[in-house]
């Protein structure tokens, strides 16, 4: 057979682009936009190699040592965190300190570090979201506005700091915190709350994590309760005895910092299985709560 009547060559099929910790990076920072966190906040790639392949990720709240160790049992490549490691610089990183021994165990199992907070903590499909699913809140609007409205990849969009929305039904502040326990991983503390266990809910205001600061807020918004954490003595007295009649000033569910935000990591979940079908995704089994036991 002459050349010019040869067969073509028969390429062979081009493999699968690998998934890599930077491919990873990119789509989350594109469903959660690094300009979307505070001026104060550390967000972002923090340990590891961008052109790294990646099969398993492992999600957390905290990057704590034993979560690192979670995830380097698991087989992990990147370990996602909703907090940072280091809101604050540091010059020193020994491995005998608690945030060395992190940096030290990630590095030496070459399993990179991405942490998202106030990013995550806007987003529709980040804390913030999470709570609107959990409680199917409806005519959602932000509770303190901040670009609320813009858009970003995989159907992520700014809600705000903390949002406001009505309950598809009436319930009370007991029933409606014994709601919150069951959905919120289990802590030594529970689930507090103020006055009367009765008083009538359906405006609901919400801000995962520290939310004190934004009690005028909720009241302002008209809410009938507002869910938030890390809730101090002063401020709380402050807000409950803002108005003589307690009716007109919402009361306070107090859900432990950890397990406020921990609600975004089934979201998380399912964004990277739909980033990379293929990929493993491990969720932290540990406890998010710092406390162990609580004594009367």
């Amino acid at each position: 057979m002459s050349p010019a009547t040869a067969p073509p060559e028969r390429s062979e099929p081009s493999a699968e682009p690998a998934t890599t910790v930077g491919s990873l990076v990119t789509a989350l920072e594109a469903t959660y936009p690094l300009p979307w966190a505070e001026d104060w906040d550390r967000v972002g790639l923090v340990l590891g190699e961008r052109g790294a392949e990646v099969t398993a990720v492992h999600l957390a709240v905290d990057p704590t040592l034993a979560v690192a160790r979670e995830a380097i049992a698991a087989g992990a490549q990147l370990l996602v965190t909703h907090h940072p490691l280091l809101l604050r610089g540091a010059s020193h990183l020994p491995a005998d300190d608690g945030k060395g021994a992190v940096v030290t165990a990630l590095l030496r199992a070459g399993t990179a570090l991405w942490c998202g907070h106030t990013n995550v903590d806007r987003s529709t499909h980040g804390t913030v979201g999470a709570w609107v699913r959990s409680l199917d809140l409806q005519q959602v609007r932000a509770l303190v506005p901040s670009g609320a409205g813009e858009e970003a990849a995989h159907g992520s969009s700014v809600l705000g700091l903390g949002v406001v929305g009505e309950l598809p039904e009436h319930t009370t502040v007991g029933d409606l915190a014994a709601r919150v326990a069951a959905l919120v991983p289990a802590t030594a503390r529970g689930i507090l709350h103020t006055g009367d266990p009765d008083r009538p809910v359906r405006t609901v205001a919400v801000c995962p994590g520290a939310g004190d600061s934004f009690t005028g807020a909720a009241a302002s918004a008209e809410a009938d309760v507002y869910i938030t954490s890390d809730l101090r003595h002063h401020p709380v007295l402050e807000h409950l005895e803002s108005a003589a009649d307690a009716e007109r000033v919402p009361a306070l569910i107090d859900v432990p910092h950890g397990a406020s935000e921990a609600l975004w990591l089934p979201l998380a979940e399912q964004l990277l299985g739909e980033i990379a079908p293929g990929l493993k995704v491990t969720v932290s089994a540990l406890p998010v709560d710092p406390w162990a036991a609580r004594i009367g």
